[in-house]
């Protein structure tokens, strides 16, 4: 599996939905597992992104899947980063 940041922001309309159901953030990931990906961290933030999420997924045209998928719904824009672990990362430039 491949790790992969996903940086998100609500729109408007998300706001309001998370306000009036906190446990949407819950739901959402259960979603994301039925498009084959998985969050095995979350986090609610301060500054320029409201949510960071760390997901797997088994490859890049399924993260690009729930990318699209969340996106389109209009209540979150996303930014999605693939993620080496810096072991790996160190591997490749040896």
């Amino acid at each position: 599996m491949s790790t992969y940041i996903m940086l998100s922001n609500l729109t408007d309309e998300g706001a309001k939905t998370l306000k009036d159901n906190p446990g949407r953030l819950q739901e959402v990931n259960k979603e994301i597992e039925k498009l084959g990906a998985r969050v095995t961290a979350q986090y609610a933030t301060l500054g320029p992104y409201d949510f960071v999420n760390v997901v797997e997924a088994p490859d890049n045209a399924t993260i690009a899947r729930v990318s699209a998928t969340l996106g389109a719904r209009g209540s979150v824009r996303l930014l999605t980063l693939a993620a080496i672990p810096v072991q790996d990362f160190i591997k490749t430039l040896k």
